[in-house]
């Protein structure tokens, strides 16, 4: 099944103020995990860390419109319903929602049956826990209560209701499961148990997944990482599948206190993941990781039990996506980073000399002479590009441009033997200074394990060469310009790199650039490098043109 990049999905729940529960910890949850979030508010609350101050239910009839305003639009994937409130909201909701699935097919549905908060408050009215039972519970794929809720809701249809071990865990969430959910995820977050309560429920049909405990052949791990933890404390979540199978999801407990809104967060990103066609369990391992991981690298906020962490697993975007408007955001970025020394180089005076038709003879015999040299150790750094690239279709690219190096090498010398500069003198020419330490700088760096900085270095040259072509073309064009075109004796310099030749490698160049960084988004530090290969091979570029203007051998 082919999934959208961001399939909407829909949490109807009450609103915290505070930001760390409700539809603000799912609206983050759902953007985290990719997912187009909606919501609507059955309640609005006054709360914080330190508790919940007020309670203002939502009027069942714009709790009804807002579900079809979005339901009637957007193709929701998977729906979470979290507190609502009271008997006449969660009716409301169970009604709208059958009549969606019956017009338009079942979705994923995960109940969170918001009763208690965690300190206390009571966020479901008793008359609505019958009616969640009763109708609500029969459309759910999935509910998500908690132990205290399981507790409540067992009591409500009087079942055995204490739930003081890990097998009374497993009891409970198979005797939840009679009363009409597809399955049920009974959460242990408020339950310690240990890793002798696993091996004392082990059975036939019943699977442990231990997603961050050690495993044998570990013990590295184990000494050098976890001295001040106490692995046999542990939390756990008890999932009663549809065929009746338990599977009991174990972690380490973390002691904290931003623990605000777990429950929201994990039920939101349960929906995330089943509205991306994740199977229920691998949805259950992933979404609990996730609220495991937020709560273990939370910052506490407040003076009470504070939020997770929502956004632990957001790496900055440090190059934007490319669009239609700025189609090469990695080259735009790094030309900014550099701007005064890319236009010291781009607009060099050697550069307006050139245009001017006025550059002494003798500099730019200089210039094309080094240039020769130069083209050497560029075709070594694309060879080595080459040798660093994993794919046929980049070492073929690399292996292009080596070739075509050569070729204008044996141009660049009847080139130069139109300005009077014999083959043994262009073969004989001592490297400049500048001339080194630019080729030593685009070894050393192709020499180095990021190809990709190497791609950034070979960049500079080929780019900046290109907007000096065109710079130049664009000036020629205005009244009275200061670029002589016609009759400039470096014409055909001027021809060349401003001509679809060398355009259309300039294009392709940018392309390589921008894919490369595409498929594999750099790191901060990386890009940090990138950057600082720029700024020197810009750099290198106009001690280039100076050598030429200054003579230097």
């Amino acid at each position: 099944m082919m999934m959208l990049e961001s399939p909407p999905v829909l949490t109807i729940a009450g609103s915290d103020s505070s930001g760390g529960a409700g539809i603000q910890a799912d609206l983050k949850t759902f953007t985290v995990h990719g997912c187009y979030g909606a919501s609507v508010t059955t309640a609005l609350t006054a709360q914080n860390t330190t508790g919940v101050q007020a309670v203002y239910g939502v009027p069942p009839d714009f709790v009804k419109q807002q579900i079809n305003s979005v339901l009637d639009d957007i193709d929701i994937k998977a729906i979470k319903t979290g507190m609502l409130f009271n008997g006449e909201n969660t009716k409301i909701v169970a009604q709208v929602l059958k009549e969606h699935f019956d017009a338009k097919g079942h979705i994923p549905l995960v109940c969170d049956p918001v009763c208690v908060s965690t300190s206390g408050h009571t966020l479901l009215h008793p008359d609505a826990v019958d009616t969640i039972i009763d109708e609500l519970f029969p459309l759910s794929d999935l509910i998500t209560p908690n132990k205290a809720e399981a507790e409540l809701l067992l009591k409500q249809r009087n079942f055995p209701s204490r739930i003081a071990n890990l097998q009374d865990m497993v009891n409970a969430a198979r005797e939840l499961k009679t009363l009409g959910p597809q399955a049920v995820l009974l959460k242990g977050g408020h339950f310690v148990a240990s890793l002798g309560d696993l091996a004392n429920v082990s059975s036939d049909n019943t699977q442990v997944i231990r997603d961050d405990l050690l495993d044998e052949n570990t013990n590295i791990l184990r000494v050098h990482g976890r001295k001040d933890q106490h692995v046999d404390s542990l939390v756990v979540d008890v999932l009663c599948a549809s065929d009746n199978h338990i599977t009991i999801f174990a972690r380490t407990r973390v002691q904290s206190t931003s623990t605000h809104g777990t429950g929201c967060t994990l039920s939101a990103a349960l929906v995330s993941q089943l509205a991306r066609g994740i199977p229920l369990g691998e949805a259950v391992r992933l979404a609990a990781a996730y609220t495991h991981i937020g709560i273990e690298t939370a910052i506490p906020i407040g003076s009470g039990f504070g939020p997770l962490n929502h956004i632990h697993s957001i790496t900055p975007q440090l190059v934007s996506p490319r669009t239609k408007t700025n189609p090469y955001p990695l080259t735009s970025s790094l030309i900014r980073s550099s701007r005064v020394i890319w236009k010291e180089y781009i607009r060099h005076e050697f550069v307006v000399l050139l245009g001017k038709g006025t550059l002494p003879k003798e500099n730019f015999i200089h210039f094309i002479e080094q240039d020769y040299l130069y083209l050497k150790y560029y075709a070594r750094a694309y060879a080595l590009l080459a040798a660093k690239s994993h794919a046929y279709a980049p070492i073929s690219a690399a292996i292009d441009v080596v070739f075509s190096i050569v070729q204008e090498s044996s141009m660049h010398m009847g080139y130069c033997a139109e300005w009077g500069i014999t083959e043994d003198e262009l073969i004989n020419t001592s490297e400049s200074p500048s001339l080194t330490a630019y080729g030593a700088f685009l070894i050393d760096t192709g020499m180095q394990g990021d190809p990709m900085k190497l791609v950034v270095a070979l960049a500079a040259c080929l780019l900046g060469y290109g907007e000096v072509g065109l710079w130049l073309k664009e000036e020629a064009r205005a009244p009275d310009s200061w670029v002589q075109w016609e009759g400039n004796p470096y014409l055909k310099w001027m021809e060349d790199y401003s001509g679809d030749v060398y355009q259309k490698a300039v294009k392709a160049g940018l392309e390589t650039l921008e894919s490369r960084a595409e498929a594999d988004a750099p790191s901060l530090i990386r890009f940090a490098d990138w950057q600082n290969v720029w700024e020197r091979c810009t750099r290198l570029e106009k001690g280039f043109w100076d050598m030429a203007m200054n003579l230097e051998v």
